[in-house]
């Protein structure tokens, strides 16, 4: 009856934002703007996820909190979204080569998996995850 369809992020600069996230494949679908250009939003679509963009006019920072990952968890609300590599290695010298993946390191999860975060322009944490466990 249900399946996933979207994630929303706000963000400071669409176009920044659908630069980085084209980078995972996700590419342009659907853009509208208000007549006052108060907000836009633009659809990405990888598959058959849809990411949704919010760019407002005027916006409210992030709380500092959400800045790193070890004071972010422990806040209610939503964290992050992970993207799945067959070879976590593979993908932190893609994305070191393009400028996105400077000093990170792979980590195992309490959960079996191997994981490292980055961030994306707007400072909003993005998971990559290499996920063998069969589940």
């Amino acid at each position: 009856m249900f399946s996933f369809h979207h994630v929303a992020l706000s963000v400071q600069s669409l176009e920044a934002s659908i630069e980085f996230y084209g980078v995972f494949g996700f590419s342009p679908a659907y853009r509208w703007s208000a007549d006052d250009g108060g907000v836009s939003i633009v659809h990405l679509k990888h598959g058959e996820t849809v990411l949704e963009l919010f760019c407002f006019a005027e916006c409210d920072a992030a709380p500092g909190s959400s800045q790193a990952l070890v004071t972010d968890l422990p806040r209610i609300g939503v964290k992050h979204f992970g993207l799945r590599v067959a070879d976590i290695d593979a993908a932190k010298c893609h994305l070191r080569a393009l400028g996105l993946a400077d000093g990170v390191e792979v980590n195992q999860g309490r959960t079996g998996i191997d994981y490292f975060f980055i961030k994306d322009p707007s400072g909003i944490l993005l998971e990559v995850v290499q996920d063998d466990r069969n589940l």
